[in-house]
């Protein structure tokens, strides 16, 4: 997938599920191998992400497709489950 990268910015993320992420604020790049590992989302569902700061680094293998909007993969919410499955034992 070839896009630029300034195209992304601002660019809501769903998952696969159509769960909202956030918006994409930033990346982080890989400047050596010339690849983007990571996007940065702000303005971040508070039901998915249970963290004190304002965003999160999703890495970019994640990402399904994008166009109007980011698609990622649907592991969020597997992640969840795992917590929730470990807090009651």
């Amino acid at each position: 997938m070839r896009a630029e990268i300034s195209s992304l910015f601002g660019l809501n993320v769903y998952t696969n599920a159509g769960t909202y992420v956030g918006k994409i604020s930033d990346m982080v790049l890989d400047v050596n191998n010339r690849k983007v590992t990571g996007l940065a989302i702000s303005d971040i569902n508070r039901e998915i992400f249970d963290v004190p700061t304002k965003g999160v680094i999703i890495p970019y293998r994640w990402v399904v497709t994008s166009g109007d909007i980011v698609i990622i993969r649907d592991l969020i919410n597997k992640f969840k489950k795992l917590e929730k499955e470990a807090y009651q034992e």
